[in-house]
């Protein structure tokens, strides 16, 4: 497999998680091109991306949902042989309160995406799923640490357009391979990893590269992170009457840089074995309750953060804790970063960059990347 000839289509590569991955693909010899629409990202991060790989991925100012955007990218970049899939509204709490929204932009985006990649002969796609597709993993025996055969059943909205979209992806897949075997031709190339995630966390160790939400952030910790920083008064923690060690709901939480990692390594094992559709989970397999990690994120800045026990949220469920062995066996992916990690490198990045790409990132750290790269 020669990754030099090969081009990646990133749809929403401005993202957290999408910019990771374009950090991981560039590292590894891919070409990337970007499509977003920067709703809820910011174009600054290109520099970021080039500043710590030397490369400078190609950017489209696009949305998912806009069909002829999407075949002008193709068109224009004919050597794109693969797409990975990140363009989505993710917030389950706004889910609930404006579902056709998430449905026209996560499912009907994907739609379109997957039209556009089928004209233009793209056939490998890896989804950026989540592992809210699984709901309460609680309601089935045995099915906690979650493995990718547990019971889909989302409780949420969002969690229902992801669902939605991988059945999408997997009767599209199979369709096109069904087509080729009927012309006598080989369907093997069209390809789709289907990526459930636990609890993205942590920034780039360089503390020039980190998540950034514009508005209220969703997330634990971005949000204990704007208490640290003083942004907020204090975190709001959801139920406190769940069945866990404390209370308080349980979630597995994976560093970006692994999870990104995870990505590549998807979409080299599509490449290399073609599987038609295949799901993996990617989560560490540890369980950590949310009075875990404000403890853990308070060590890290080094005082105690203020929060408040508030009633629980619609849809939220007591554990998410990933079984990752399949991902861990057939992708010889794990993960190499611990939580304390996630939150050394959160805090270095919020600590630095309080306004996140709104600002210049310190001299010293810009200046600490150039040397590491000359070397």
């Amino acid at each position: 497999m020669t990754v030099g000839s090969s081009s990646v289509l990133v749809a929403g590569g401005t993202g957290y998680i999408g910019s990771f991955t374009t950090l991981a693909l560039l590292e590894a010899g891919y070409k990337v091109v970007i499509i977003d629409s920067l709703y809820n990202s910011n174009e600054e991060v290109l520099n970021r991306i080039e500043l710590l790989s030397g490369k400078r991925p190609l950017f489209y100012k696009g949305d998912i949902t806009d069909e002829a955007a999407l075949d002008k990218v193709f068109s224009e970049n004919p050597d794109i042989d693969n797409v990975i899939h990140f363009a989505a509204l993710k917030a389950v709490g706004e889910s609930a309160e404006i579902p056709l929204e998430y449905y026209r932009v996560n499912v009907e985006g994907s739609i379109k995406l997957m039209r556009s990649m089928k004209k233009h002969n793209v056939t490998n796609i890896v989804f950026s799923s989540s592992a809210t597709v699984y709901g309460d993993a609680t309601r089935v025996p045995n099915m906690i640490p979650i493995p990718e055969h547990c019971p889909i059943g989302p409780t949420n909205t969002y969690g229902r357009t992801k669902s939605t979209v991988e059945a999408i992806i997997t009767d599209f897949i199979e369709a096109e391979r069904n087509n080729a075997a009927k012309k006598g031709e080989d369907g093997s190339k069209w390809n789709g990893a289907l990526l459930r995630y636990f609890n993205p966390a942590g920034a780039h160790p360089s503390g020039i590269m980190g998540e950034n939400p514009l508005g209220v952030p969703y997330n634990l910790l971005p949000l204990l992170a704007q208490v640290a920083v003083g942004k907020r008064e204090k975190l709001m923690v959801f139920g406190d009457d769940y069945k866990s060690k404390d209370g308080t709901a349980i979630r597995d939480y994976i560093h970006v840089l692994d999870l990104a990692k995870g990505h590549l390594v998807a979409l080299n094992y599509l490449r290399e074995n073609a599987p038609g559709v295949k799901a993996w989970n990617l989560g560490s397999g540890r369980g950590s309750t949310v009075f875990d990690m404000i403890k853990a994120f308070s060590t890290s800045v080094g005082r105690d953060l203020p929060y408040q026990v508030v009633a629980r949220r619609q849809g939220d469920v007591l554990d998410l804790t990933a079984n990752p062995s399949l991902a861990n066996k057939e992708l010889q992916w794990k993960t190499e970063l611990t939580l304390e990690d996630a939150c050394e490198d959160l805090w270095r990045w919020t600590k630095n960059n309080p306004e996140g790409y709104l600002q210049q990132p310190p001299k010293e750290f810009v200046d600490k990347v150039l040397a590491e790269r000359k070397q």
